[in-house]
C-alpha cells in the first residue's frame, strides 16, 4: 500500500463533490445542465508488465455534461421560449462570437433587438415588410417598429343558411326594399370594410326572398345602396338555389360591387372601393333559421405594434392594434454531433470546439430539432435527490480514501519503531 493510490482517491473525491456541488447550485438555473465526474484507474508503464501488475490510484478522465431535457414550466412572459426536444439557441455577442444556449429568457432592447441576460442577440431569419420569411444566413433578429399599412378590402365571402320555410316578401307595388321596413326584406346582416385609407366602413346586407329558391342581395354602406335603379335600392346579386337548397347555381363565380364614397361613423368622407368580389357560394337554403356562419373580408386598418408570440416553429409573430399578425422573424436552432464536446463558457452557454464539430442548422421542428413552447422555461436537469444521494456516497469515499493514508501511515511508523 502506497500513499499515491488514497492521495489519487482522496482529489478524486473531492472533484467528485466539486460537480456535485456545481450541480446543486444550478439545480434553479434555467438551462442549466448536470455534470458527471468520470474517473479512471491508472497504471504506472513498465517493460515487461505483468496481469498482476497493481495500480497506482485513479485520475479524472472527464466532466461530461448530460444533455438530457429539463421539465418545461409556464411563464408570464410572450418571449420566455423553451425548446422541446434537440438543439440550441443561437447567440451573438459584441464582437460577433457565437455562443450556444438552452435559456430561453429573452428580452428587447432599446433598440428592437432580442437579446439574452448577457446581452447576446439572439440570431433567426428575418422577415421582409410584408411578412414573408427570408430562409438563408441567420443574422440578429429585430422586433419592428412600425406600425401596419392599412389593406383595401378586395374580396368578401359569406358563408350562411337562408330559411327555405320563409315567405315572400317582395312588395306587390312601389319600391321593390324599403331599409326601414322590416316587412320589405327577410333577413339582414352586417360587416366592416375598409378603403385605401383604413378608414372603415359599415356594408348592411338584407335578404329579400321572392319566389321559390330565389333570392335578392341588397347591399348598402352606411346606408346608402351600392345600386339604384329608378332612384330606388336595386339587388347587387341574386341569388338562385337548387330543388336541394344545397350550393347556389347562381350567380356563378363571385360578383364585383363598387362602394361609393361615403361619411362613415366618425364624419370622414371615405375613398369609394371598386371591383370588390362577393363570394355567396357558401350561402344554403335549408329548412332551419336564418343565420350566417361566416363572414370575411381581407381589408384592415392601419395598426401600431402591442406585442409578440413565438409559434412552435420558431416564427415570431407581431401583433398589431388592429386586430392583424405579420411574421417578424423566424428563430434558428444548432445542434452538433458531439455535444459533450461542446466548451461551456458560463452564462447558461457554450460554444463550439474540435471535439463539437461544427454546428448543424435549422429551423425548429425540422430534422432533429425541437420545437419551441413560447411563454415557457426549461428548467435544470438536475436531480435534487440523486445529488444529495451521490454527495453521502463521495463523502464516505473520501473518508475511506483518507483511511487508506492514515493505515499507510501507522504501518510506516510501526516499522521505523522496530528495534
Amino acid at each position: 500500500m502506497g500513499f499515491q493510490q488514497g492521495l489519487s482517491g482522496l482529489n478524486a473525491s473531492s472533484k467528485s463533490l466539486e460537480v456535485i456541488g456545481n450541480n446543486i447550485a444550478n439545480a434553479n438555473t434555467y438551462g442549466a445542465k448536470a455534470s458527471r465526474a468520470e474517473f479512471a484507474d491508472v497504471y504506472a508503464n513498465a517493460i515487461g508488465g505483468t496481469k498482476n501488475a497493481i495500480g497506482i490510484g485513479t485520475t479524472v478522465a472527464a466532466v461530461a455534461q448530460q444533455f438530457t431535457q429539463g421539465n418545461i414550466t409556464g411563464t408570464d412572459n410572450p418571449l420566455d421560449v423553451a425548446i422541446n426536444g434537440g438543439g440550441f439557441f443561437q447567440v451573438r455577442d459584441s464582437s460577433g462570437a457565437i455562443s450556444y444556449s438552452r435559456n430561453g429568457q429573452f428580452k428587447v432592447d432599446n433598440t428592437g433587438m432580442i437579446v439574452n441576460n448577457q446581452g447576446g442577440q439572439l440570431m433567426g431569419y428575418p422577415a421582409n415588410a410584408l411578412g414573408v420569411i427570408i430562409p438563408g444566413a441567420a443574422t440578429a433578429l429585430q422586433m419592428p417598429t412600425a406600425g401596419i399599412t392599412p389593406q383595401v378590402t378586395s374580396g368578401i365571402q359569406m358563408e350562411m343558411n337562408l330559411d327555405a320555410r320563409a315567405g315572400i316578401t317582395l312588395p306587390a307595388a312601389g319600391a321593390p326594399i324599403d331599409f326601414a321596413d322590416p316587412s320589405t326584406y327577410n333577413n339582414a346582416t352586417s360587416q366592416t370594410v375598409y378603403d385605401a385609407k383604413g378608414q372603415d366602413v359599415a356594408l348592411t346586407y338584407y335578404f329579400q326572398k321572392t319566389g321559390t329558391d330565389t333570392w335578392n342581395v341588397y347591399v348598402a354602406a352606411n346606408g346608402v345602396p351600392l345600386a339604384t335603379a329608378g332612384g330606388n335600392p336595386a339587388p347587387s346579386t341574386t341569388i338562385t338555389f337548387p330543388a336541394n337548397g344545397g350550393t347556389p347555381t347562381a350567380p356563378a363565380g363571385t360578383v364585383a360591387i363598387d362602394i361609393p364614397s361615403v361619411t362613415n361613423s366618425v364624419g370622414a368622407v371615405t375613398v369609394p372601393i371598386t371591383g370588390v368580389a362577393l363570394d355567396v357560394s357558401g350561402a344554403t337554403q335549408y329548412g332551419s333559421a336564418f343565420g350566417v356562419t361566416d363572414l370575411q373580408q381581407d381589408g384592415y386598418s392601419a395598426g401600431q405594434l402591442i406585442g409578440a408570440q413565438i409559434d412552435a416553429n420558431g416564427v415570431i409573430l407581431a401583433r398589431y392594434s388592429n386586430g392583424e399578425t405579420r411574421p417578424a422573424g423566424q428563430l434558428e436552432l444548432a445542434t452538433f454531433r458531439n455535444m459533450q464536446g461542446l466548451q461551456p463558457m458560463g452564462g447558461n452557454a457554450w460554444v463550439q470546439s474540435a471535439a463539437s464539430g461544427g454546428p448543424i442548422v435549422g429551423a425548429p421542428g425540422s430534422g432533429n430539432l425541437g420545437v419551441l413552447q413560447a411563454g415557457a422555461l426549461e428548467e435544470s436537469n438536475v436531480d435534487l435527490t440523486a445529488e444529495l444521494v451521490n454527495m453521502i456516497v463521495a463523502q464516505r469515499s473520501y473518508q475511506a480514501n483518507a483511511q487508506t493514508i492514515k493505515t499507510q501511515d501507522q504501518i510506516l511508523q510501526a516499522i521505523v519503531n522496530l528495534r
